[in-house]
């Protein structure tokens, strides 16, 4: 089949209203038949999970598993800003004039990933990554930083996949899908964290209560799917680490670098 036929079945079934029913069928009861499976097929290490596969009530709650105390730490030199989730490195580089340039042969406006905020300013010319949670991941989203929530905005939209197709072929889905953002005040400067819903998740849920002050890998959110979350920094603010590259894993509580003196 031509990649146009492809995209055109996925414009069909990137409906919100696919992902509710989805969702549905994850949360309820029955699913939790499924969880054994989902996580062969995966390969999740069940033994990492907080409680035993057989604690689970559906697919759902299994896939947005806490994990055993312990087995993410957080990067010891509180000068450095560690990964939010555990994840693939599909986008980093410096913004160029307000742009995110060639996120799988794709450019993106800060101005729109931030639906216009006046806070996109602040991120012209500063750092970016783009961190893809595949449904083998841990699915909760922690603070990459210890700061206080200045903002936090919820942006309707989409639910295109956001894997390698996804980006790839499917026209900027990064700024079309739905996403939940928070922007974060740290000492040294600020820190917009994006969290991009995609095919299949049923939502984006902050923890409750959210606070408003964060500490470094304290939790923030989690992901009812496999999805991807964009970190942006200021101008200037930003330096990451040197070994890191397109297609680098990560895990929460990982160094990804250190804000500059300024």
């Amino acid at each position: 089949m031509s990649k146009p036929f492809f995209r055109l079945l996925t414009e069909l079934s990137s409906r919100k209203w696919v992902s509710q029913l989805t969702g549905a069928l994850a949360r309820s009861k029955i699913s939790r038949l499924f969880i054994p499976r989902f996580a062969q097929t995966y390969g999740i290490r069940i033994e990492d999970a907080e409680k035993h596969i057989k604690e689970y009530k559906s697919l759902n709650d299994f896939f947005t598993r806490r994990l055993k105390p312990g087995l993410r730490p957080i990067h010891e030199d509180t000068t450095r800003v560690v990964s939010p989730v555990d994840a693939m490195i599909t986008g980093i580089g410096d913004i160029k004039e307000g742009l995110i340039v060639n996120v799988k042969g794709q450019d993106y406006t800060i101005d729109e990933l931030l639906n216009r905020s006046p806070r996109t300013v602040n991120y012209n010319n500063g750092f970016y990554f783009v961190l893809y949670l595949s449904p083998t991941d841990y699915h909760r989203i922690h603070s990459p930083i210890s700061g206080d929530i200045l903002e936090k905005e919820h942006v309707l939209g989409k639910v295109y996949p956001v894997n390698e197709f996804g980006l790839r072929h499917m026209k900027r889905v990064l700024s079309r899908n739905e996403r939940l953002i928070t922007f974060i005040q740290h000492a040294t400067g600020e820190v917009a964290v994006v969290k991009v819903g995609a095919l299949n998740v049923s939502s984006i849920q902050y923890v409750t209560p959210l606070p408003k002050t964060l500490e470094r890998g304290q939790e923030l959110a989690y992901f009812e799917f496999g999805s991807t979350v964009v970190l942006l920094f200021e101008d200037g603010m930003f330096e990451a680490r040197p070994d890191l590259k397109l297609g680098s894993k990560v895990k929460m509580g990982e160094d990804l670098g250190c804000f500059l003196d300024t």
